[in-house]
Formats: C-alpha cells, sequence, structure tokens
C-alpha cells in the first residue's frame, strides 16, 4: 500500500514552476545564440551559476571526481552540444522534444552499465519513442525555421550526455549524503574554462572580445535566465519534488515541459512544425506514457 502523502499545493506550484521554466529555457537559449556564439553562451552560463555563490555555499562532501564528471557531463557535454546544435538549426520546439530522450538514454546505460533491470513496459516505451525520433529526423530540411540534420544529430547527443550526468549523479548519491543546491554550484565551476578554451579555438580571442564589447539587455538576461532560473532555481525545485514524493508520482510532470517548449517557440519565435514532426513529437510521448505506466501502476 502506497503510504507516500499527496502532492500539496505548494508542490504543484513547485512543478508548474519548473515545468515552465525548462519549457521556456529554449526559447532563452535561441535568444541568447543571437547575440553569442555557444562556447561563450556556455561560459557565462555556467560563470553566473557558480562564482557568485561558491563564496557562500560549502563543497559537497564527495570525492572532487564526482563533482568533476558531473560538470564536464552537464555542462560541457549536454549544453555545449545543445547550444551548438541550436545555432547550426536545431529548432527550440523540437529541441524540447528531443532532449527529453535523455530518460530512454539513461535506461539503456543503467541496465548496461550499473546492473539495473528494467521492466519490459520501459523497453516497450523506448521502441515507441525511437519511431517517433526517427519520424522527427526524416522532417528535416534546409530552409528557414526548419530543423537541420546536423542540429538533430547534437541535440541528440546533448541528451545522451545528460543521461550520462544522470549517471554520474547517481554513483554520487551512492558515495555519500549531499545537498543538490551545493552540488550544482560547485559543478557549474568546472565547464567554465573548457568553455572558454573552445571559444578561443572555436571564435577566436578577437571575436570572443566582441561578443563580451556588444553583451547587451537581451544577452544578459538570457544568461541570467540559464544560471539561476534553468539551472539553480529549477534544479533545486524538482529535488524537493523528489525528496518529498516517490519518483513515479514525480517524473510525468516532466512529459509537459515539451508541450510548453513547443507552445512557446510556435508564439515566440514563429516556428511551425511540419506535418511529420507532429506526429514524431506525439509518437515520442507515447513512448515515455509507456515507459513511466509501470511505475505510476506500481506507484498506485
Amino acid at each position: 500500500m502506497n503510504t507516500a502523502p499527496p502532492l500539496s499545493r505548494g508542490d504543484l506550484l513547485r512543478a508548474l514552476a519548473v515545468i515552465v521554466i525548462w519549457g521556456l529555457n529554449f526559447v532563452v537559449m535561441k535568444v541568447g545564440l543571437q547575440s553569442l556564439s555557444p562556447m561563450m553562451l556556455g561560459a557565462l552560463r555556467f560563470a553566473v551559476a557558480s562564482l557568485p555563490f561558491v563564496l557562500f555555499v560549502g563543497r559537497p562532501s564527495l570525492p572532487w571526481r564526482y563533482v568533476a564528471a558531473y560538470g564536464l557531463a552537464q555542462g560541457v557535454g549536454q549544453f555545449g552540444l545543445l547550444f551548438l546544435g541550436l545555432r547550426l538549426g536545431m529548432t527550440a520546439g523540437m529541441a524540447s522534444v528531443v532532449m527529453q530522450t535523455q530518460a530512454f538514454f539513461t535506461l539503456i546505460m543503467a541496465a548496461t552499465l550499473l546492473g539495473e533491470r528494467a521492466r519490459p513496459v520501459q523497453w516497450l516505451g523506448l521502441c515507441i519513442a525511437f519511431a517517433g525520433l526517427l519520424m522527427i529526423a526524416s522532417a528535416h530540411g534546409e530552409g528557414a525555421q526548419q530543423m537541420t540534420l546536423a542540429g538533430f544529430v547534437l541535440t541528440l547527443g546533448a541528451a545522451f550526455m545528460w543521461a550520462t550526468s544522470n549517471l554520474v549523479a547517481r554513483k554520487a548519491a551512492q558515495a555519500g549524503a549531499y545537498g543538490p543546491f551545493p552540488f550544482i554550484v560547485w559543478s557549474s565551476l568546472v565547464p567554465i574554462l573548457p568553455f572558454l578554451g573552445l571559444a578561443a579555438w572555436l571564435d577566436g580571442p578577437a571575436s570572443m572580445a566582441t561578443q563580451l564589447a556588444h553583451f547587451d539587455g537581451r544577452a544578459l538576461l538570457a544568461v541570467l535566465y540559464l544560471a539561476l532560473l534553468a539551472t539553480l532555481l529549477a534544479y533545486s525545485l524538482w529535488t524537493q519534488l523528489l525528496q518529498r514524493h516517490p519518483a513515479g508520482r514525480v517524473t510525468p510532470f516532466s512529459l509537459l515541459v515539451p508541450v510548453v517548449g513547443l507552445v512557446a517557440a510556435m508564439t515566440l519565435l514563429g516556428e511551425t512544425p511540419s506535418p511529420l514532426q507532429w506526429a514524431g513529437t506525439a509518437t515520442v510521448l507515447l513512448g515515455m506514457v509507456v515507459n513511466q505506466s509501470g511505475g505510476w501502476w506500481r506507484a498506485r
């Protein structure tokens, strides 16, 4: 019998806040990339998410290798590839859908690397979602407001790196108890220098100086949103929910993130997914629902 308390009104508001923040996240990235290169946006995002706080937030009581590995996988890997994919033609709406496949990459890697057993319904959901990804990938184009194949592949790689960071977080939890806020603050220190090095290599020092010299209000708001809201606030709220309630009760809320992302991209950026992309999106979401259904029934 499930004795976990139901979600309170405050918990529902927390979940709604996370959904909206993460759903709008992709539009904000597109805005930031209008005046900043992918690597410069990454460096500034994680600098703002870490440097103002490390003087006041104690380092998590974990071996440094877990903090460094998470920062490299989640910071440089996930967001480096995602920012680059968005710059090379991935639409914000489709990015919000494709990034949710991290759940399935996590399932595969947890089964193969950590020995965790997956239920048959989870593998069925994986197959359904993969069919949806194939539909989305086949609908690529090169025109304005169209998703490019390069952008799609880079975003899929970003989802894989997100799943990798999930496994690092699981291993870190086995190594010792830690607070999520100090962990994300200190791990956000790690990507700064790699991002700056990549910016110097890909953009050149002159371009980096020009970007900083023309750093405008839109770029500032994008960096602040990504660092303070999408990284620190949303992650902390989400972790609070997972600490209070079973994962099977909390994680289904993440299915609404692509819905907010698609609506925001259509409303604010004028993106219009093709019929095949809509069909692929519906199929991916169906796969997620099937994947989570076993956990829902067990929770009930």
